[in-house]
């Protein structure tokens, strides 16, 4: 196996050349054999090529880069990129694994780049990644939320849920009742805490405070900065997305 041949697996062409991109940067002497589409052409190329190291994204259509990093097991060191900060399980910071966020960021990509140039110089294999992927496996997500209205306790259905917002060490939940009609209240949960419970394939956050419900957004709206504002379905309100959370919209 060479010790500088890389795999990029991702569902968006542009990403995937960014990366490349950018590895060639920080890491000339590395060689990208192989790009992948989704998980299972990332398991068949490297199959053929036998990379050392495979950036994997998470999120891809079919097999996901998770259920890839299972085929390929301990055959390689591999890095997963995603759009999504609630995956970063400490096991990643120890360096068994690492972890990038979209997009990419240079400096941070280094870093990477430096943990897999020592470990490839002390031919030393990835750590039993088992206990590393039992960490991503989805949780059984939140189904329902509390929120004490005056003297009443509401039961909200998540799936009823159009967006939730921090606010300060609490969170508002905004819902819409059967007949349409918008609601709001504070609960005392801050939203960090709510995020590993919520259902990614309906959630996305869009800014380090604001996590929207996909099915509940009307349009998008790009600014100059690269940043952007969600505008709701049947909702007077709006939400900002942040530069670091905008590639996800990329395709919208």
């Amino acid at each position: 196996m060479s010790s500088a041949t890389a795999l990029i697996a991702d569902d968006e062409p542009l990403l995937r050349d960014a990366l490349a991109a950018r590895l060639g940067e920080v890491w000339p002497a590395l060689r990208v054999v192989a790009m992948a589409r989704n998980g299972r052409e990332a398991v068949e190329l490297f199959e053929r090529h036998r990379p050392a190291v495979c950036f994997l994204d998470v999120h891809m259509p079919g097999m996901s880069g998770i259920e890839a990093a299972r085929h390929i097991g301990s055959a390689a060191h591999l890095v997963f990129v995603t759009a999504f900060d609630q995956y970063a399980v400490p096991a990643f910071d120890a360096g068994a694994v690492d972890y990038l966020m979209k997009p990419v960021d240079r400096a941070r990509l280094a870093q990477t780049v430096l943990r897999l140039q020592e470990r490839l110089r002390l031919a030393q294999p990835p750590a039993d990644l088992a206990s590393l992927l039992a960490s991503l496996q989805p949780k059984p997500s939140l189904r329902w939320i509390r929120a004490s209205i005056g003297s009443t306790l509401k039961l909200i259905a998540v799936s009823d849920i159009d967006f939730l917002r921090a606010d300060s060490k609490y969170t508002v939940v905004a819902w819409r009742e059967a007949d349409g009609k918008p609601g709001e209240a504070l609960i005392r949960t801050p939203l960090k805490d709510l995020l590993p419970e919520l259902d990614l394939q309906c959630f996305a956050q869009v800014h380090r405070s604001v996590v929207v419900q996909l099915s509940a957004i009307a349009h998008l709206v790009r600014h100059d900065n690269e940043t952007a504002t969600i505008h709701l379905r049947g909702r007077a309100d709006t939400l900002p997305v942040s530069r670091s959370y905008l590639a996800q919209f990329r395709q919208m």
